[in-house]
């Protein structure tokens, strides 16, 4: 059946690669753009953050053209997600993808239009093209290929749609990933996630943990001619922050992670220049390997705290994820890695991440989930995005094969 996949493909590769840039320009098209309230009013497009359900109508109407199996499921009334499958039985392969984008930043700094796809020098531009909606329509032609072709699955080739991954509001209600298994909806046998970039040449089976810990400095408030009187809660920070510079962590270090790091990312105090203010705070970003945990974490962190005269502290775990890891020897990872030579001509490696995709969420909840897919790495998030049209024509190729190996097929 593979064999006959590959024929299919080099026979009908210009209108596979016709089929798939037409509906990744209306997918691109779509500024789903996620973001939090308060940057609301420069998207003046946006009904709600997100807007996926925009994303999903379009692809409800390719669906049902191709003649796919699919349903909607919609937590927050305009971030819907939809689910597509494709063969019949126990086991299933899901192709985990994000509907949402992050913004497009400065339009200056595009040299395309970051919503209209633009194709040059074999790349195919605009924001959103590589992450996440790229790997959508990439998944979306394997099934048709697989349909086209009567290949009957022993399993279920699933693709699904999910909204809010780039962005979380905090206290918010997660409209995706979390909202799916909460309800039962997305509980495949094995995941893909096609969300790292590296070229096909790398498979994600570890990721670090991350908490999130904010500081807050607690000084006295006075008048800015006398701050003798006061006690400043910018300064007293200060000091602190120079001490979580000085600061090695506790760790043991992991085959594939390594080791922690420590970002600071947001800082804030004062409220007039003539105050001394009474309150100031630090948000860190700890991306953590396993054996440390965000309460150690905050533990260590207090010692930071230690010699700073009046310095008086408030410690908040904003957020938390553990980390993750699979085993490299498992049948995805080897199933993936043999095709990938096959079609690409190399076996991709396995490595770890310090940032953050579905697999984590899937893999915590039991389902044997990886990180592999076609780009750069260096492409996420920043102006002139884009995805090599050959990479994704090879991932679309590398699907419906792995589909077929991992799955199996009808006689």
């Amino acid at each position: 059946m593979k064999r006959k996949i590959r024929e299919y493909f080099k026979a009908n590769r210009d209108g596979i690669k016709k089929n798939a840039l037409g509906l990744l320009a209306e997918l691109v098209a779509v500024k789903s753009v996620n973001c939090g309230k308060a940057q609301m009013s420069d998207h003046p497009y946006l009904s709600v953050c997100g807007d996926e359900s925009k994303v999903v109508d379009i692809l409800k109407t390719y669906f049902d053209k191709a003649g796919f199996s699919y349903l909607t499921h919609e937590g927050i009334k305009g971030r819907a997600n939809i689910i597509a499958r494709y063969g019949k039985g126990e086991k299933s392969l899901c192709i985990g993808c994000h509907t949402d984008i992050v913004p497009a930043g400065e339009r200056s700094a595009w040299e395309t239009d970051p919503f209209v796809l633009t194709e040059k020098d074999g790349k195919a531009y605009g924001r959103g093209t590589l992450d996440n909606k790229g790997p959508i329509v990439a998944c979306t032609m394997a099934m048709e290929i697989l349909k086209s072709l009567g290949i009957e699955l022993k399993g279920e080739l699933i693709l699904a749609c999910i909204a809010g991954e780039e962005f979380h509001e905090k206290d918010e209600p997660d409209p995706g990933i979390k909202f799916l298994a909460k309800e039962g909806l997305l509980k495949p046998t094995f995941a893909i996630i096609p969300d790292i970039g590296e070229h096909m040449a790398s498979i994600d089976i570890a990721e670090k943990g991350r908490a999130v810990i904010k500081v807050t400095s607690i000084g006295k408030q006075a008048h800015g001619s006398t701050p003798e009187l006061g006690i400043n809660a910018v300064e007293k920070l200060a000091q602190f922050i120079v001490n979580v510079t000085k600061l090695e962590l506790k760790y043991t270090p992991h085959e594939i992670l390594k080791k922690p790091s420590v970002n600071l990312g947001i800082v804030r105090g004062g409220s007039a220049v003539n105050n001394v203010p009474n309150n100031a705070e630090a948000t860190f970003d700890i991306r953590y390997v396993p054996g440390q945990t965000a309460k150690g974490l905050v533990e260590e962190f207090r010692t930071c705290a230690k010699g700073i005269i009046d310095g008086k502290f408030e410690f908040e775990i904003m957020d938390d994820n553990p980390p993750h890891q699979v085993d490299p020897d498992n049948i995805l990872v080897k199933t993936i890695q043999a095709n990938t030579k096959e079609i690409v001509g190399k076996e991709p490696v396995v490595f770890g991440m310090g940032g953050g995709t579905f697999a984590k969420p899937f893999n915590l909840s039991g389902i044997l989930a990886v990180g592999f897919g076609p780009g750069e790495s260096d492409c996420f998030h920043v102006a002139n995005e884009y995805l090599e049209i050959d990479e994704m024509l090879q991932f679309i190729e590398l699907i419906a094969c792995v589909s077929c190996d991992l799955l199996g097929v009808e006689n």
